[in-house]
């Protein structure tokens, strides 16, 4: 007997009428499908009930899968939106984080902006400033108290010069370099200052002490008239500061005098106005210069 594998199915008559009947199927369909293409191309009204039938049996299920495809994109819409949600609100933060800082630039260049004002409307005194800068810097782990200004003998500054802000006096020109100043500040220990209460003539003088206030030393002895509130000004005396400039505000009481607060503090001065020697030959009687009075 042959092998299984090398039998043909012309032996098997079952085999034989399951291939003669496919045949029959396939020809038959072919001939249901050729009769309806006929009838659809020479009626093509014929076929429309059919086609309607169909598609009623069908629309459910296809408005089905329609309403699944669609609520399948709003789910997906909103998982993405979801999933973006983390990244939007953390770059939402960054841009409001950036705009905060934007405004308080733009806080701090209007705050500079009118220190600047301030310092231009001394240009309209009958004294010029020589030169408009920045101090830089100063020193504060020691008791002895210098800034450092953005402008030297290049831009005119000399020693002995007068250093003021818009609110009051600050120091005056110790050293120069060619585009730097050291400015020796009214709370340095060496600095003395004559001045006048603002609203009499009550004279003394405001002496550093190396720390944040300064001690007013009354020149006449006696009944101390001084109290707390009293505002001190430049009296013009020795001939470096232009009188009628803001010093110092009274904070307390003492024996012969008073101690006070600096009206203009060098921590919070940016740009200052550095003036001219008010009267040359006065300060020149009043003793030698800066760098000699100042020890280093």
């Amino acid at each position: 007997m042959a092998p299984r594998a090398q039998r043909h199915a012309g032996f098997s008559k079952r085999a034989q009428y399951t291939l003669f009947t496919g045949y029959i199927a396939a020809g038959g369909g072919a001939l249901v499908g050729a009769l309806l293409l006929g009838l659809s191309l020479w009626n093509p009204a014929f076929l429309s009930g059919l086609r309607g039938g169909a598609q009623d049996t069908v629309a459910p299920a296809t408005r089905s899968v329609a309403v699944a495809r669609t609520e399948s994109k709003g789910l997906i819409a909103s998982i993405k939106g979801y999933l973006r949600a983390g990244s939007q609100n953390a770059a939402l933060k960054r841009e409001m984080e950036i705009a905060r800082i934007r405004l308080k630039e733009a806080e701090a260049v209007r705050q500079e902006n009118a220190r600047l004002k301030g310092l231009l409307a001394i240009r309209e005194g009958e004294v010029k400033p020589v030169a408009v800068a920045r101090l830089v810097g100063s020193t504060a782990s020691s008791t002895r108290r210098f800034a450092y200004l953005g402008a030297g003998s290049a831009q005119g500054v000399r020693v002995g010069m007068s250093v003021v802000s818009p609110r009051g006096v600050v120091g005056r020109i110790l050293e120069t370099g060619r585009n730097s100043s050291r400015v020796l500040l009214l709370l340095d220990p060496e600095s003395v200052l004559p001045v006048r209460r603002s609203y009499d003539s009550l004279v003394a003088f405001a002496e550093g002490r190396g720390d944040s206030l300064l001690r007013i030393k009354l020149v006449n002895l006696g009944i101390n008239p001084l109290k707390a509130g009293d505002l001190f000004v430049t009296s013009g005396a020795g001939g470096y500061y232009q009188p009628g400039k803001a010093v110092a505000i009274v904070t307390e009481k003492t024996s012969d005098g008073g101690l006070a607060r600096i009206v203009s503090d060098p921590a919070g001065t940016d740009f200052v106005a550095v003036m001219p020697v008010f009267e040359p030959e006065a300060a020149k009687v009043a003793g030698t210069s800066v760098g000699q009075a100042v020890a280093q």
